[in-house]
């Protein structure tokens, strides 16, 4: 079993910044990669960053150039660096990890809720 605790959502203006955490605890052996996903009121969750044991990233488009996701092997976590953050970013972030081997090998945080608004 693993638990992923997230923790940095809150409440920020327009152009501000905040920086989210998880950390991954359990029985975990081999990281394959980790993850954020966010789901606004009354949308389908969506990718938001991931990262690989190896360091390789991969962004949605709308988001590459502010956001920066990092760690993902060492210490088992991963942060999601958000900067010029706009009132559509408002959702609850979750953090999704994937482990090496057999299911089950994925799992979720319990999210963490960020409001960008003035």
């Amino acid at each position: 079993q693993v638990q992923l605790v997230e923790s940095g959502g809150g409440l920020v203006q327009p152009g501000g910044s905040l920086r989210l955490s998880c950390a991954a605890s359990g029985s975990i052996f081999s990281i394959n990669h980790m993850g954020w996903y966010r789901q606004a009121p009354g949308k389908e969750r969506e990718l938001v960053a991931v990262i690989t044991s190896g360091g390789t990233t991969n962004y949605a488009d709308s988001m590459k150039d502010r956001f920066t996701i990092s760690g993902g092997n060492a210490k088992n976590t991963v942060y999601l660096q958000m900067n010029s953050l706009k009132p559509e970013d408002t959702a609850v972030y979750y953090c999704k990890i994937s482990l090496n081997g057999p299911a089950p090998n994925t799992y979720w945080g319990q999210g963490t809720q960020v409001t960008v608004s003035s």
